[in-house]
């Protein structure tokens, strides 16, 4: 396990410069691990936030031209290259020898598939960091400051220079450690110890799943684990669908919010749009909300307060049955 600190999100650390070019690069998601700390268990399957750890990490990983798990194939949210290493077990350097000849980019995204913070935004600052500076590498450190070769961006070309050179000397890669890579490579370092957080054991597991649903996390992993079940690629402005839930269920009445919500959806989607067909929809049901309230401010006779949701009322405008049927 690496520690653990629960204050600062995912991505706290400095982000690149405003503007940067987004990166280009391929992933490698080491996913074929033994998890003997866990029992066997079948580790990248296990569920944060309803969301398997593997496909948590694929999400964060999005961006990548080319995907490769190293692993046995399995169903994954996102469409993924499968590779294995040669034998099968035969460590992480090999597993990650083995996703790289899948690869093409300069620059290629490295990491286990246990980390359920990680996001786009560390990855954003990974790449950005490997492509400014001369580093061949770029790892997160996490809270004791120890190196994270799984959670690191590389540079192809000096990889494969010293795998190459490292097959030679030991007639292949099974069982030689990250660090023989790692120690022939100069490197760059982002400290980072919530995006670091790995899952080793269960106790690992019930911190991360506790922590997604503090109360400053819930919605942002409620909106992305939703995302990734219905296959949506699109920006949320929480805040906005907030307003427009709130002005509905006041200005008309309660059940209005969700049902108002699922049509601004809908219309959006009909436009074949994106974040702006869903802003500009958001407006007209905000408009035609506040309409309604007003409407019902200036008919409600003088001194008697409006609601959208009478007292003892059940919040579709008609009053409960006083007498139920016997």
């Amino acid at each position: 396990m690496t520690a653990y600190e629960s204050p600062g999100d995912p991505g706290a650390g400095p982000a690149p410069a405003p503007g940067t070019a987004a990166v280009a690069y391929d992933a490698v998601v080491l996913a074929g691990g033994a998890a003997r700390r866990l029992g066997g268990a079948d580790k990248p399957g296990l569920r944060v936030g309803g969301r398997a750890l593997l496909d948590r990490v694929l999400a964060a990983g999005a961006g990548a031209r080319t995907t490769v798990v190293v692993a046995d194939p399995r169903p994954t949210a996102r469409p993924v290259v499968w590779a294995r290493e040669d034998p099968p077990g035969g460590g992480p350097l090999a597993a990650f020898a083995a996703g790289l000849r899948h690869t093409t980019a300069e620059h290629v995204l490295v990491v286990s598939a246990d980390l359920p913070f990680l996001d786009a935004a560390v990855v954003g600052r990974l790449l950005a960091e490997l492509a400014a500076g001369p580093a061949d590498a770029v790892l997160l450190t996490d809270a004791e400051g120890r190196d994270q070769p799984l959670v690191a961006a590389y540079r192809a070309r000096a990889v494969r220079r010293v795998l190459a050179g490292l097959a030679d000397d030991h007639g292949g890669l099974a069982g030689l450690p990250l660090r023989r890579l790692t120690a022939a490579l100069h490197l760059s370092r982002v400290p980072d110890a919530v995006a670091s957080f790995d899952c080793d054991t269960w106790d690992d597991i019930a911190t991360a799943r506790a922590r997604i649903r503090e109360h400053g996390h819930v919605l942002d992993e409620w909106i992305s684990a939703a995302k990734d079940e219905l296959g949506i690629d699109l920006d949320v402005d929480i805040p906005l669908l907030l307003d427009l839930a709130r002005d509905a269920a006041h200005g008309v009445a309660r059940p209005a919010a969700p049902l108002t919500t699922f049509l601004v959806g809908y219309a959006a989607g009909r436009a074949e749009g994106g974040p702006q067909a869903v802003a500009d929809a958001v407006r007209k049901a905000e408009a035609l909300a506040l309409r309604w309230a007003e409407e019902a401010a200036e008919t409600a006779p003088p001194g008697q307060a409006t609601s959208a949701v009478p007292p003892g009322g059940n919040g579709t405008g008609a009053s409960p049955d006083s007498q139920p049927d016997l």
